[in-house]
């Protein structure tokens, strides 16, 4: 039996028995064969990402590109960018771009690939093919490839009979055996033909993944398959093989759809007399359901989370550990920190569930973790933007930055945040089941106190110093109405914030009244002053509800 021996890199290969000229070769060519590998342990590392120009970057392509980007690093290697735009229909030049912004925003920078050149270049598909074409005359002239003037009507009854007969849809057609006069015929006629790669009849391919452990494939379900089109054009499977030769790829870290590919891709390589890379092939990203990931799912894409406001660092650091992980109970991790601890070995092999909350979850801890005045920036500058506040600078934008940032987890939740914050929607708070027990509590008792404090200007001078001055204020209020703890604080923010629940309650009122001083909250927050909601509370008529009625109507007004 025959067995070819993928995942030693850069192998000298044997082939045994030693075939003979390609005329005896394409007469005779179903032979049993044995390869051996030696391995040059002092190859430098050199990994690629190949995207296809056809859409935007897909979540599972930027996790393949993390993870050889990782490996690279790690190993002191080269990390390429090469395009394979061969798809000339769907393949377009704004798409490319596109993939490169996303790949330059996630910070995978590329040692080389368009836009920075290499030694190894053109680094498109599409600007390569006077290599491809000079490889697959190569052979043909040695015998492992021939002429197929089958038409298309020919190959769709092969299909069917193979159907039929319920086995492999393997090539059947007379071209491999054909003599070299058929051949000359058909040329002199100006038929069309592809070129055929030939493949032994029996035998097996093995080789020793890196995440997989051994794959193997019979050599009977494959059957002859086309290299070059009709047209000219050469087939995916054979440019890919050419590229990763002469570009000296020595580690392919892909994702498990391409596992197949391997089959053809090494028959090629041993073909050529090219060294074999190591194979690694990363599994599928899956949906919550465990089917694959799709756009039915949600976003997909790396320029969706980008415009939802997600962080590159965090995107990074969540695509990582979707199939790795660094074998402790950490899961917050910065670039540097991945490419210290990343290891081939460590990918699971088994699919993993691409879960949005906690993708949100994560941002928010890399959020929080940015220096305070590059998250202040980045927060500010979305609130102007937004038409929240007026300004992007300024201590009330700092404080309220402080106050909310624990509740953000995508610098767009900080417009809730705020508008929350300014808003006052008491009447909704009071007439909710959840405000019946505060109000029950001898809510407008502490009302009238409250209302006392602010007309006397105690409570506005308290204000003024800050939060001491309101913690002094607020020790001595408790006092006077003999309430502390809860019974103290869950009544003053029902009546100075309209809600039962958010951020420090003594940072949150401060910040209310510094709002009505600075001038910088925008006519969209929504803000209701103090002053205004004094005025409210003049409103309430406190005996309605003792009657279970929904009496704010009046004070509603106010509010609107």
């Amino acid at each position: 039996m025959a067995t070819l021996v993928a995942g030693t890199p850069w192998m000298r290969i044997r082939v045994f028995p030693e075939l003979g000229s390609p005329f005896l070769f394409r007469r005779h060519f179903r032979r049993n064969l044995s390869v051996r590998a030696s391995i040059h342990s002092d190859v430098p590392v050199r990994v690629r990402f190949a995207p296809s120009p056809t859409g935007n970057l897909h979540v599972g392509g930027a996790r393949t590109a993390l993870f050889n980007y990782l490996f690279a690093r790690s190993k002191g290697g080269k990390f390429v960018l090469r395009i394979e735009d061969t798809d000339l229909e769907r393949s377009t030049r704004e798409s490319e771009e596109a993939v490169l912004r996303d790949l330059a925003w996630l910070g995978l920078d590329w040692d080389e690939g368009p836009g920075v050149g290499g030694d190894y270049g053109p680094y498109r598909q599409s600007e390569r093919n006077a290599m491809y074409k000079q490889y697959a005359e190569k052979l043909l002239e040695s015998g492992h490839v021939y002429r197929c003037f089958c038409s298309n009507e020919e190959l769709e009854k092969m299909k069917e009979i193979a159907e039929l007969k319920k086995l492999p849809p393997v090539y059947t057609g007379k071209w491999a055996t054909a003599t070299d006069e058929e051949v000359q015929d058909e040329l002199a006629k100006g038929t069309p033909y592809t070129y055929r790669f030939r493949v032994p009849q029996e035998g097996s391919l093995k080789i020793n993944d890196l995440i997989r452990g051994e794959v193997s494939w019979k050599l009977d379900t494959l059957g002859d398959f086309v290299i070059m089109r009709s047209n000219g054009q050469p087939v995916y499977n054979f440019c890919v093989t050419v590229d990763d030769a002469t570009m000296a790829i020595s580690h392919v870290i892909r994702a498990e759809e391409h596992l197949p590919n391997t089959l053809r891709q090494a028959l090629i390589y041993k073909a050529l007399g090219f060294p074999m890379p190591f194979f690694a092939h990363v599994s599928l990203i899956l949906a919550p359901d465990r089917s694959k990931l799709s756009k039915r799912h949600g976003a997909t894409s790396v320029g969706q989370f980008r415009e939802m406001g997600y962080l590159p660092q965090a995107m990074v650091n969540y695509l990582a550990l979707l199939g790795w992980g660094d074998g402790t109970e950490n899961e917050f991790f910065t670039i540097e920190q991945l490419v210290e601890k990343f290891t081939i070995g460590r990918v699971n092999k088994s699919g993993a569930v691409f879960d949005s909350t906690k993708l949100r979850w994560m941002n928010g801890q890399h959020l929080r973790a940015l220096p305070f005045e590059e998250l202040t920036k980045l927060i500010a500058d979305h609130w102007k933007s937004t038409g929240l506040l007026t300004e992007s600078e300024g201590p009330f934008i700092d404080e309220a930055v402080l106050l909310l940032k624990d509740g953000i987890d995508l610098v767009t939740d900080s417009d809730t945040a705020l508008s929350n914050l300014l808003s006052y929607p008491v009447h909704a708070t009071l007439t909710s089941p959840e405000g019946k027990p505060v109000v029950e509590d001898k809510l407008s008792e502490v009302s009238a106190s409250l209302l006392a404090a602010y007309d006397s200007g105690e409570l506005l001078g308290a204000l003024e110093e800050g939060h001491a001055g309101w913690q002094k204020w607020v020790k001595g209020f408790g006092k006077t109405l003999k309430r502390k703890g809860k019974s103290l604080f869950m009544p003053l923010r029902v009546l100075l914030t309209g809600k039962l629940h958010g951020p420090d309650m003594g940072s949150s009122v401060v910040l209310i009244h510094k709002a009505g001083h600075y001038g910088v909250v925008g006519p969209k927050a929504g803000f209701v002053p103090l002053r205004e909601r004094f005025e409210m509370l003049r409103q309430l008529d406190w005996e309605a509800f003792s009657q279970d009625q929904p009496a704010l109507e009046s004070a509603a007004t106010v509010s609107n």
